[in-house]
């Protein structure tokens, strides 16, 4: 039977010259999982339903000048920090840090060039993919120089595992995740509304209306926000903006579970 490995090819190069290198894990039931190396971002994920159909069930796109333009973050690793900064503006030791403001008043995602824009150095051990990000000293005015090293494993039982660890050189926020959209039925599935949804969560975060959480935690009970139980998408997609700027936050296994529904 073959293992789970990992090849490669050249998939394009960015615009300033730059060689962007396509991987590809898979595994003897024929499953498998392209990251490139461009924001060490996972470009497909095709694998069976429960009818045996393979469908690529991640969104992105099929050359690189649209990954270059890309806005929505498709599959990539977000960082220096993940979601938003209030303001744009964070103190820490007693000084005052201005960064790159991207998103209404805020900053979003590591500034107007994150780690979703970069070329990551990779290598190739025991079949994972490592992926490794030095953000200099000062970039987007965040301080400290951070090593990030990002690990894609994907085994015999369909599991793709991200594994993230950081150095850094002076204290600094830091707050990585992968922005990955999925369509479970595949890119000719059509609207994500007969997807059905379950998060173990019994709170979540209210925000205001520039998605910054309020401090508050509400317990999801008698909300539309209670997704305990499986529920069907469409319903959520007729109610107010107001009403799906929310996380939820849960504990499992001593450790925080935060995803946002849409």
């Amino acid at each position: 039977m073959m293992a789970s490995k990992v090849t490669s090819d050249e998939y394009g190069k960015t615009k300033d010259g730059q060689k962007v290198t396509r991987y590809t894990l898979s595994n003897s039931k024929g499953s498998s999982v392209q990251i490139l190396d461009y924001g060490a971002r996972v470009s497909s994920i095709n694998v069976a339903d429960k009818n045996g159909k393979f469908a690529d069930v991640n969104l992105g796109y099929d050359n690189m000048q649209d990954w270059e333009e890309d806005k929505v973050y498709f599959g990539a690793v977000i960082g220096r920090f993940a979601n938003r900064i209030a303001g744009g503006q964070f103190t820490l030791d007693g000084k005052t840090y201005n960064l790159h403001i991207n998103n209404g008043p805020n900053s979003l995602h590591g500034g107007k060039i994150g780690f979703d824009k970069k070329v990551w150095k990779s290598s190739v051990q025991d079949n994972k993919l490592i992926l490794v990000y030095v953000s200099p000293d000062g970039e987007e005015n965040y301080p400290g120089e951070v090593t990030l090293t990002v690990t894609y494993s994907l085994d015999e039982d369909n599991a793709l595992t991200i594994d993230y660890n950081a150095t850094t050189t002076k204290a600094t926020p830091i707050n990585f995740t992968n922005h990955a959209y999925f369509n479970l039925g595949g890119h000719n599935h059509g609207p994500v509304k007969d997807h059905v949804v379950t998060f173990h969560a019994d709170s979540f975060l209210p925000s205001d209306e520039n998605n910054i959480p309020s401090g508050e935690i509400q317990k999801v009970e008698g909300t539309p926000m209670d997704l305990r139980k499986a529920v069907v998408i469409e319903p959520f997609t007729s109610l107010e903006k107001d009403e799906l700027l929310y996380k939820l936050v849960n504990n499992i296994q001593g450790h925080p579970l935060r995803s946002s529904l849409f």
